[in-house]
Order: C-alpha cells, then structure tokens, then sequence
C-alpha cells in the first residue's frame, strides 16, 4: 500500500511538472497578438512622441517672445528676440538658440554692454522652425515690428522631422505684439495661419 501511494504521488508530480511548459501553439498564438499590438500601437506612440517634442519647442519659443514684450513695456525700452549662432550676432536661422536683449543702439546686434535677458537652446529632435527673416523688436509699448518688416502677423512654423503637415504647428505675432499658437479652424486636422492658409513645411 505504500509503494502503491508513493507512486501515484510521484505520478501526480510529474503530470503537474509537465503542465507547466507552454505549447508550441500557444506561443505562436502569443507572439502574433503580440506582433498586432505593436503594428497598432507603435505609430500611435511615435506621432504622441512628435506632437510632444513639437509643443516643447512651442512652448519655449512661445515664453521667450513673451518675455520679450513684457521686459519692452516694463522696462519702457525696444527689446529684441532674435535666433543667433553665438548669443552676439543675430540671424535668420531660426533653429539656432534664441536671445532676448535691449538692442541700446539700434544695430540690430547684442553688443558687449547689453546683457542677455533671457536665452533657448537649439532646435533638437529632428524639428525645423523657420520664421521671419527679420529680429522681431517690441516697443515700449507691447507692440512689433512686424508692420515694418513682415506681414501683418509674423509666423513662426515648427515642422517634424517627417514633414507631416497635421503635426506643423505655428506662434502667430500680430501688430499689437500679442502672441497666439495656432489652430484647426476648419477640423481638417491641419493648423492654419493668420490668413487662414494651411500651414506647410514644403
């Protein structure tokens, strides 16, 4: 009766050792359910990935600009935002750096007696940003420059690195110096300027 026991014990162990492996069909069940998750899931996660950069991007450029007004009304003097390759010299790059400063002697030119009020990195990620060909200057009274050297609004466009246009994004300056992102007015997952053109990294 012993023996009898201890071998339908061990015959029990065994059965149970031998459920816990996984099928051959099971895995492969597995890896295919697996493989459809990543086919649907993956773009989904690289568009929120790039619409994340691109709003960082937005949101820092956007403060510096911002900055910039308010320090023109505050300190009741022309300030400058403009991109520059060496925090002295302006340029119309606009994926380099950003500084804002006093431009004292109007030369368009940080110059050594003129501080750096407020600095950005480059543009990274694989994002482009093109913008005016000119600084943009507030006055002592909030307002731009764009009437003198731009159209009505100046346009800053942040484009991916894939061009797509539903994820190019854009920070509209008017005459009065205000500052706004754009939007889709239109539900056609495309943002618009300050016309309403669609905007375009072409």
């Amino acid at each position: 009766m012993k023996f009898g026991h201890m071998v339908t014990k061990n015959a029990e162990k065994s059965q149970l050792v031998r459920q816990q492996g996984v099928t051959l069909l099971e895995m492969l069940v597995a890896l295919a359910v697996a493989a459809i998750v990543l086919t649907v899931v993956a773009p989904s996660m690289q568009t929120i990935v790039a619409k994340n950069r691109i709003t960082a991007d937005i949101n820092q450029t956007s403060a510096v600009i911002q900055y910039a007004r308010f320090n023109a009304i505050d300190q009741k003097s022309a300030t400058l935002v403009c991109p520059t390759p060496d925090y002295n010299d302006c340029s119309t790059n606009w994926n380099q750096a950003k500084m804002v400063f006093v431009d004292a002697n109007s030369n368009g030119n940080r110059d050594s007696s003129e501080p750096l009020l407020m600095t950005t990195d480059t543009i990274e990620g694989g994002n482009t940003m093109k913008g005016p060909s000119a600084s943009i200057e507030f006055t002592d009274s909030g307002a731009s420059n764009v009437t003198n050297s731009m159209s009505d609004t100046a346009a800053l466009v942040i484009c991916d690195k894939t061009k797509d246009s539903k994820l190019t994004r854009a920070l509209l300056i008017n005459q009065q110096g205000r500052v706004r992102v754009s939007f889709d007015s239109d539900n056609d997952d495309i943002h618009e300027d300050s016309s309403g053109d669609a905007l375009s990294c072409s």
